[in-house]
């Protein structure tokens, strides 16, 4: 099942002129940076080792640019960023639900140009919300600086859970959904005093120092803590 979809327009390889454009666009951000920032931030990731390392500093620079709205010279990276699509090629890379857990799709069959999919994938980010922006561009950052394969746990990486638990590990798919069954409320509670008041319980309940299994005891904090973000997020 898609999670989230990211459609990139590129300039065929024997084009005089290097373009990309953004095409369907499928992010959710709800919280931020929800599962369209993961994707955004797996683009970014897969990618950027492909490029030249002497145009990373601009690829950063680009990033906080955009996130504070300034107007963007073209090209960038060699590449001009229009809202045309006619004459590219399309390229569709998604984040989907991968048994337990997430995975990300790459639409990379060889000759894909590495540059487009990144600067897609920061033009995109740019394009959400005032209030969603920052955060995604932040794990876009965090995609830029890394360093291997897709598969050597680029999505633990990205979402910071690992072996900490949490709504990505859990395999769920609705992050509120999950923070409500944590914390143990009801569907649809979303007063900060009920919510607060949930986490102190359950996180008391959750310390070895009142009879929880120690082993157990950082996994269901790490829990409790991102149940309350994503339910006071809102």
């Amino acid at each position: 099942m898609a999670l989230a979809e990211l459609e990139v327009y590129q300039s065929r390889p024997i084009a005089p002129t290097r373009r990309v454009a953004l095409g369907r666009r499928d992010l959710p951000v709800d919280p931020a940076p929800g599962f369209g920032g993961i994707l955004l931030g797996g683009v970014a990731a897969a990618f950027v080792e492909r490029i030249d390392a002497d145009l990373h500093p601009d690829l950063v620079r680009l990033t906080h640019q955009i996130e504070q709205g300034f107007r963007i010279p073209q090209p960038r990276l060699r590449h001009r960023f229009q809202t045309d699509h006619i004459g590219l090629n399309r390229r569709t890379h998604r984040l989907e639900a991968a048994g337990e857990g997430l995975g990300l799709h790459l639409d990379d069959p060889p000759g894909t140009a590495a540059a487009p999919q990144v600067l897609a994938a920061i033009y995109a980010a740019g394009q959400l919300p005032l209030e969603s922006r920052g955060p995604v561009m932040e794990l876009v950052r965090k995609g830029l600086r890394w360093r291997g394969a897709v598969e050597d746990g680029l999505i633990d990486y990205l979402t910071g859970r690992g072996s900490q638990g949490g709504w990505i590990s859990a395999g769920a798919t609705d992050p509120v959904t999950w923070a409500h069954a944590v914390l143990g409320l009801p569907e649809g509670t979303a007063m900060r005093a009920a919510v607060q008041q949930a986490f102190r319980s359950a996180l008391r309940d959750a310390h070895p120092d009142h009879g929880a299994d120690t082993e157990t005891a950082a996994q269901r904090i790490a829990e409790l803590t991102e149940a309350r973000r994503i339910l006071l997020a809102r």
